[in-house]
């Protein structure tokens, strides 16, 4: 007879505490108790934690802030074609012309900077190389947080402070 059934005279059958999978336990009020190891769903969808995501919100409010330029991240994926997708990227942004769009594609070993024309007066081809063989270097060693966060200095730092207006 199956747990919960009832026999002929009105009483509710026990299960076997030997047809119970491991970690389960029948209570002293007849009900089975069992415990199960959680498996947060999301762990593997996400490769950062929130306390570094914050650190990344402030590493690109700090870039953008201390140099005028509008500093973007973008991970994951770029497609067939990561030169012209990255472009798309960037082109989507709001006012893409004072823009850098820092994009990284891990399964596909893409590390692209694209800046955008007044953006691109600031920090030279030189400047975003250096940054990205700094980020590559990261990457490679698995730190793909600190590769993006030193990634991030090192451009604000190449388009140095944000220039006055008269």
């Amino acid at each position: 007879m199956a747990a919960g059934e009832h026999s002929g005279h009105g009483a509710l059958v026990a299960p076997d505490p030997e047809d119970l999978p491991a970690g389960a336990v029948v209570t002293p009020s007849g009900r089975v108790s069992a415990a199960q190891v959680y498996a947060d769903p999301d762990v593997n969808e996400h490769p950062f934690t929130p306390v570094q995501l914050a650190r990344l919100d402030e590493a690109l409010t700090l870039a953008t802030r201390e140099t005028g330029l509008r500093f973007s991240l973008y991970l994951g994926d770029l497609g067939d074609n990561p030169p012209q997708r990255v472009a798309e990227l960037h082109g989507g942004l709001e006012s893409s012309g004072d823009a850098v769009l820092v994009a990284v594609s891990p399964e596909q070993r893409v590390v692209e900077v694209l800046t955008g024309a007044e953006a691109r007066l600031r920090l030279p081809d030189r400047g975003a190389k250096l940054a990205v063989m700094s980020m590559v270097a990261s990457f490679k060693e698995g730190d793909l947080f600190g590769g993006l966060l030193s990634g991030l200095r090192m451009l604000a730092d190449q388009a140095g402070g944000r220039r006055r207006t008269r």
